[in-house]
């Protein structure tokens, strides 16, 4: 797979502070038989520390190829891409793997708990791994689940379960939070609580927090919005008047 890479020296960059990503020039191209899919053309973005930004796109767009190339979960095929000044495009697995477990913490639309272990206990796995960890309890009390530390995911509503998994990433304290259609198996209520704890761990925590979605309605709770269609960037919004997650409506 490496060989097809075609990079740049990271010494080439110059990324100023203030940045949690750069992205220049990143392709992304899947070869499936005798069909080339080009998940993403040529995409230049940066991604500011403590900022909330939505990735917004149809299916396909070649959003969730972004979010799993800013997490380390896959490489391009070229282009570059870095974190605070270290080149993950040029990373070993095991760098990866450290930039993931230390840096990074994962939001998926499905929970992902284990179902034998609590809420409690589905934390914890985190942090015994974590450099710098909250308590298992601190992060599920941070998301409104402070009275289910002992309840097992078959005992949770699904936006409690999210919540657990909420916890669960941002009890290691990463530096960036990576949200992939967070509230697509959720009612709208539900929708809106998830969003809310999203916005809270943003706002106190001072975590970088991207969510990428096909749910245009979100957008307005966003510092930016980054607009995708057919593996490219079509539009960057600023949001100068950002709403509530109470107040959304879609």
């Amino acid at each position: 797979m490496n060989q097809h890479r075609e990079v740049k020296p990271c010494s080439e960059l110059t990324i100023p502070t203030g940045i949690s990503f750069h992205v220049h020039e990143l392709t992304k191209i899947y070869q499936m038989g005798e069909v080339t899919v080009r998940a993403l053309q040529s995409v230049d973005l940066n991604l500011y520390d403590g900022e909330f930004v939505v990735i917004l796109g149809p299916s396909g767009s070649g959003k969730s190829t972004l979010l799993n190339i800013l997490g380390g979960l896959d490489i391009p095929t070229s282009g570059q891409v870095s974190f605070h000044n270290q080149d993950l495009t040029h990373a070993n697995e095991a760098e990866l793997t450290r930039f993931r477990r230390d840096s990074v913490g994962f939001i998926f639309q499905f929970y992902n708990l284990i179902p034998s272990l609590t809420a409690q206990e589905n934390v914890a796995l985190v942090t015994e791994i974590a450099r710098h960890p909250m308590r298992p309890e601190a992060a599920l009390e941070l998301v409104g689940l402070g009275d289910r530390l002992d309840h097992f995911p078959a005992q949770l509503s699904g936006g409690e379960q999210q919540r657990v998994a909420i916890a669960r990433a941002i009890a290691k304290r990463p530096e960036v939070l990576l949200c992939d259609e967070p509230t697509g198996a959720l009612d709208y209520s539900t929708g809106k609580v998830v969003l809310e704890v999203l916005e809270q761990v943003n706002r106190e925590l001072g975590t970088t927090t991207i969510v990428i979605t096909h749910n245009a309605g979100i957008a307005a709770m966003a510092d930016r919005v980054v607009t995708m269609r057919s593996g490219e960037i079509t539009r960057i919004q600023q949001n100068d008047h950002k709403v509530s997650p109470a107040e959304l409506e879609w």
